[in-house]
């Protein structure tokens, strides 16, 4: 139980738990009965605390039922959740590789919109079979994402170019990209000047799974991403070579390991998977291709890693999460008024107190990890030393 509470895991929930308090205090604030009921704090102090606790909870009750189960609606929202998330896991699994190897993939919105554009465009200009079709578009997509991030591997690796400055001006370059591929006519519907490109066919597409919902397959293959990577990462070679990397490349060079090589590949793959978020976007939900296909995916995916610990199964539930907080948040601004930009408030909260475990285990009184203060001694025998040695001088 010592471990489990000292664990990161556990100081992760803290901070979610931490972070959605202050979030609804600061809902409180700009109640208006609460405002009312500051008024005769001192001489009624039920009334105020009421109706903080009615401003707090009415507002997460509807985010809940937004996001995981409305009486009206049952389990439909909890679907919803999961198809927004689906993204945000694969974009997170490729920012959480990249930090297990020590690189720091800031690229994973330039990645998703790469093999978004080239999913899409195959979806919609490539006339193939059923099965084949969608198979040709994810292979696109991935090989698109790859190729962004194998390019940032590649100048880190060859030219010493930190990775973080690459991946960004790539972000820019992506974005722009696509805007000038959506003005023109390969990209443009048939007699439309809209900046959207036509619909996917059918056999692009991933299949629904629950009739009356958009919870697609993407889902599914994501589940099965967070398992590759885990397996990748605990049971093979090449991901020991990559935590050993990102642990201490100094010594995993001397070990026999080829760090520019691992460099390169690990950031290959933190494209692919975050390609697979493009596909989902265009193959699963969206259907076409826009400016805003992106949204804001990458740069959430990035805390969705910070929240997993930038482990897989972490990030698969922090992904959980965050597309809660996504999907609940037009159903809480329906309901109580407010805005769903508070959303946005509590998530940077919670980087906050993620970035900051030594502020959660104060606020809680969790203990540290205690340091072994036994002192070795100053000088050990000559005898003790021998044997030690093996009685090599």
């Amino acid at each position: 139980m010592r471990r489990i509470v000292m664990g990161n895991g556990f100081v992760s929930v803290l901070a979610v738990i931490v972070a959605l308090f202050l979030g609804g205090l600061l809902i409180a604030s700009t109640d208006a009965q609460v405002a009312k009921t500051a008024g005769y704090l001192f001489a009624r102090p039920t009334d105020f605390l009421s109706a903080l606790w009615s401003a707090m909870t009415e507002s997460y009750v509807a985010l809940f039922q937004g996001s995981v189960f409305s009486p009206r609606e049952g389990f439909k929202p909890l679907l919803e959740t999961m198809t927004v998330a689906t993204p945000l896991i694969c974009a997170g699994l490729g920012v959480a590789l990249a930090f297990r190897a020590g690189l720091f993939n800031i690229g994973a919105q330039g990645q998703i919109i790469i093999s978004a554009t080239l999913a899409a465009y195959v979806g919609f200009t490539w006339h193939l079979p059923f099965g084949l079709h969608l198979l040709v578009v994810i292979i696109m997509g991935v090989l698109g994402g790859a190729v962004w991030g194998g390019i940032v591997g590649i100048l880190k690796a060859r030219t010493g170019a930190h990775e973080v400055i690459v991946t960004i001006m790539l972000n820019y370059i992506a974005l722009f990209l696509l805007d000038f591929l959506l003005n023109t006519p390969a990209f443009r519907r048939p007699g439309d000047n809209s900046p959207i490109s036509p619909r996917l066919d059918e056999s692009a597409t991933y299949p629904i799974l629950i009739p009356g919902s958009r919870l697609h397959v993407g889902f599914l293959v994501a589940i099965a991403l967070t398992y590759g990577v885990w397996w990748m990462l605990n049971r093979s070679t090449i991901g020991f070579e990559f935590r050993a990397v990102g642990s201490n490349p100094i010594a995993a060079r001397t070990a026999g390991i080829k760090v520019p090589r691992a460099t390169i590949l690990v950031m290959a793959l933190a494209g692919a998977l975050a390609a697979f978020g493009g596909v989902a976007q265009v193959a699963g939900t969206e259907k076409v291709l826009t400016g805003g296909v992106a949204a804001q995916i990458g740069f959430d995916a990035i805390t969705v890693a910070l929240l997993g610990r930038s482990t897989p199964w972490g990030t698969f539930f922090a992904g959980l999460l965050f597309g809660a907080f996504r999907a609940g948040a037009v159903q809480m601004q329906i309901q109580t008024g407010t805005p769903i930009d508070i959303v946005l408030v509590v998530q940077s909260l919670i980087v906050l107190f993620i970035a900051a475990p030594p502020l959660i285990r104060s606020i809680f009184r969790l203990e540290g990890k205690k340091k072994n203060k036994t002192k070795p001694p100053k000088a050990a025998p000559k005898a003790a030393l021998a044997n030690a040695t093996g009685g090599a001088k």
